[in-house]
């Protein structure tokens, strides 16, 4: 009797064991199914071919001469790429978008640095291609397409009848900006155009001439059917009359014909000694605005190098998927200048205002940061934009690429911003040291291959409104209206504010408050804002929206007779 019931015993026990087993092996597979299972039914956005963005895009010579397909996102075409990018071949595009692997085996590359393991937004796992296109999808551009030919009756440049020499001034964009200007001047007033010099005497103190940061030959060459453009002035005109001359901002068509074309009679050579913002962004010939186009989007391209280098930083970033371009305007030359001072030390404020004290070419001394900011005049902060990107919707593993200088504070300035995006990148992270030497210490062509990767980005989203960001929203709007989210930074600095006082949470009201203020501020195509009402002389030209920030209507025209509102 004993050993049957040990028997019993043993099988019970058996079976109970086997029972268990198969309940944990059960609940083990039922674990799987739950978490994985979700992630195999996610849009993959960053691998499928018909929601991947194209690399290439419209060509500026195709688009002059004829009608130029339109970037969408949703059903992209092969077109030729902008000139001052090279375009891989197919075969590269999709290894590079298929995997990361080029990173691996070609280059040499310092990885990006996670703050958190990446994680998928819900708002992007859950409506898919309806969250795609808000995020991503590019607003519609009604057909609007350059158009920068001359007309029937434009003739080639007459005989000179003197040289012109530029002085730029200001940082990279600033100077482009001016150069276009100055070609523009040059076909006003009948000159040969020497091809300008860079600023070196401003708060960056970059040495590199023109050829360093532009493609010479390709300048002069562009331009011969405009005006005449020569390297440097010819030896023996050493005793040609010469005269420096500060060109009046702001300046229009009568001002150059009345005023500075008559200085032939009594100078040959006329040197401008600025630049910047010499000629008015409305009410001039719509022959001299095309030109001021074909010069910023033709003629003016990158040198070789910097073309090239920046091509690499486009892929290695496309390798991620689509990414943001921030122009991040946190450095400490911007927050000096603007006298923003908000969530710095006191430490930190008094060094900014000795900096703005000390350098002469900036009139404003005495700044209110507390005053500015609540007007909107100062650039986001790192840990603001984190809360616009967030309302926004964009997921936290979101590839963002930082273009921008070195950001005031480092990294733990931008620790805020990588609490809420783990995969922040720049030149400095996508490139080995080797790869960048050739640019460092030169700031001008530093910014250059950040200006590349901005164009070429998903969408770009700038902190502040400066000379950059309107650059590149200008370049992106004349190549297709590509999204570009200007934030409203009033509107969203009175959020966060009442958010720390208390009277708002950070929640999802407030998102739904932020996504409202910014429909309309995506790059849609509009005519360009004229002057603000109730300005007068150059406060009435300052308030106007810069020509190259937005060069609708006289450089994009509709292929049908709609009209822009």
């Amino acid at each position: 009797m004993r050993r049957r019931k040990k028997t019993l015993v043993v099988v019970v026990i058996r079976r109970l064991l086997t029972c268990a087993i198969c309940i944990i092996a059960l609940l083990g597979f039922l674990t799987v199914h739950i978490y994985v299972a979700p992630l195999n039914r996610l849009p993959r956005l960053h691998l499928k071919k018909n929601t991947t963005r194209q690399r290439g895009h419209i060509s500026y010579e195709k688009s002059i001469t004829e009608p130029s397909s339109t970037r969408n996102l949703s059903s992209p075409e092969s077109i030729e790429s902008p000139p001052f990018i090279y375009s891989p071949k197919e075969n590269e595009i999709q290894n590079h978008r298929l995997t990361s692997e080029h990173i691996n085996n070609t280059h040499e590359l310092s990885q990006p640095h996670f703050l958190t393991s990446p994680s998928f937004s819900k708002l992007n796992t859950t409506s898919g291609i309806q969250d795609f296109d808000k995020l991503w999808k590019h607003p519609p551009n009604r057909n609007f397409v350059p158009c920068v030919t001359p007309n029937p009756n434009y003739i080639s440049p007459l005989e000179s009848r003197g040289y012109l020499l530029v002085h730029t001034n200001g940082g990279l964009n600033q100077m482009r900006a001016g150069i276009c200007d100055m070609v523009a001047i040059a076909r006003i007033i009948n000159a040969t155009l020497v091809v300008p010099e860079l600023d070196k005497r401003s708060y960056w103190q970059d040495t590199s001439k023109f050829s360093d940061v532009f493609d010479e030959d390709h300048f002069i060459n562009t331009l011969s059917k405009d005006i005449r453009v020569i390297k440097k002035l010819p030896k023996g005109i050493d005793g040609l009359t010469k005269v420096v001359k500060h060109f009046k901002s702001y300046s229009g068509l009568r001002y150059y014909q009345n005023e500075i074309a008559t200085m032939w009679d009594e100078y040959k050579v006329i040197r401008a000694a600025k630049s910047d913002s010499r000629l008015v962004n409305n009410g001039l010939p719509p022959d001299i605005q095309k030109l001021r186009c074909r010069a910023c989007y033709e003629a003016l391209r990158f040198s070789t190098k910097i073309r090239s280098m920046g091509q690499i930083l486009v892929d290695r970033m496309r390798s991620y998927g689509l990414y943001i371009a921030l122009h991040l305007r946190y450095e400490k030359d911007m927050l000096a200048f603007s006298g923003c001072n908000h969530g710095l030390s006191a430490s930190e404020a008094a060094e900014l205002r000795k900096i703005r004290k000390n350098t002469a070419y900036w009139k404003v001394k005495d700044i209110d940061g507390k005053v500015q900011r609540l007007k909107g005049n100062c650039p986001l902060t790192p840990k603001e934009v984190g809360v616009l990107l967030t309302a926004l919707g964009y997921a936290p593993n979101t590839p963002i690429y930082i273009a921008a200088g070195e950001i005031y504070g480092g990294e733990s300035r931008l620790a805020s911003l990588g609490s809420r995006f783990n995969m922040l990148m720049s030149k400095e992270k996508l490139a080995t040291k080797e790869e960048l030497k050739p640019f460092m210490n030169h700031s001008t062509q530093m910014a250059a291959l950040d200006y590349i990767v901005s164009v070429e980005s998903d969408v770009f989203i700038p902190s502040y409104s400066g000379n950059m960001a309107r650059a590149v929203e200008g370049h992106r709007r004349y190549l297709g209206h590509r999204k570009t989210i200007s934030p409203d930074r009033k509107g969203i600095v009175r959020l966060i504010d009442r958010i720390g006082r208390g009277a708002e949470k950070d929640n999802k009201k407030v998102y739904e408050r932020i996504i409202d203020i910014h429909k309309t501020r995506q790059g849609s195509p509009r005519r360009r804002k004229g002057p603000a009402s109730g300005t007068k002389g150059l406060e009435r030209h300052r308030s106007e929206e810069s020509f190259y920030e937005n060069p609708l209507p006289e450089c994009l025209c509709q292929r049908d007779p709609r009209r822009v509102r």
